[in-house]
Order: C-alpha cells, then structure tokens, then sequence
C-alpha cells in the first residue's frame, strides 16, 4: 500500500499544484479585473500601481498562473509564499491573533501552500519537469549518458 501511495506521489503533487496556482490566479484575478463575480472588498477592482494591495493582486494572478502551469514553480511559490505571510502579518494579525478571528485563514493556507511547492517543486504534469528532460544541444533526455571519446 505505502509503494502505491508512493508512486502517486508526483502526480498528487502536480494536481495540489494546479489546483493552488488555480485559485491563487482567481483570487489576483477578482481583484485586478473584477471577474469571476468577485470584487476586491472596495466595491471594484484594485486602483493601478496602489501599494500593496494592486501589487499583492498582481503577484498573485502572475504567480498563480505560473504555479498553475507548473513553469517556475519554485520561484513564483516563493514570492507567492512571502506575499501572503506580508498579507497576513501586516493586514490580517494586527486585527486579532487567531486566523479564525481575522479572516486570514486564505492568505495563511496560500503562504503554506506556497511554501510547500517551493520545497517538492512541480510535481507531474508541470511544464518545468518538461523544459528540464530536454537537454537543450543535442534534444537527448538529461538522464542519458553521452559516450565519451578519447
């Protein structure tokens, strides 16, 4: 059971992965554009350029999307990652210490989320893992081995 458990592993992980980066991109999306029949809190969609809350909505339908397609994934994690524990310290705790009480469990559960896809990567069905089996020369796998000449 655990060797099958295992072996899903990569593609359990490439499924949480769109499904982050998917609601990520949706929460950026309703903010920045005002679709999915969401507005940002204010009544409308975020004003260009307002600090933080345009550049947060920002990172997070850019990240999202990438995440969501499995390219950068580490990268765009991380700074999804930091985004939301910003989110969190500097909007949400200050209002009460438990997440419950400071509707902060989204940002907290993204920046956890996050954080784990920084540490497992991708996982199956990401384009990173796609670009990376290629090595760009010779179009061989990466895990070929290349004879050697004297």
């Amino acid at each position: 059971m655990i060797g099958r458990l295992n072996s899903a592993q990569p593609y359990v992980m490439g499924m949480f992965r769109m499904v982050v980066g998917l609601l990520f991109a949706c929460h950026g999306a309703v903010s920045l554009l005002g679709v999915l029949g969401g507005t940002d809190g204010n009544g409308g969609t975020e004003e260009l350029g307002a600090w933080p809350s345009w550049y947060a909505a920002m990172i997070q339908l850019v990240g999202g999307t990438l995440v969501l397609f499995g390219l950068g994934t580490r990268a765009a994690a991380f700074i999804s990652s930091g985004s939301m524990a910003y989110a969190y310290f500097k909007v949400h705790q200050p209002e009460a210490l438990w997440p419950i009480e400071n509707n902060g469990e989204s940002a907290a559960m993204f920046c956890w989320a996050m954080l784990l896809l920084v540490f497992t990567g991708s996982g199956a069905f990401g384009l990173d893992r796609l670009l990376t089996r290629r090595t760009p020369a010779h179009g061989r796998r990466a895990t070929e081995q290349t004879p050697v000449t004297a």
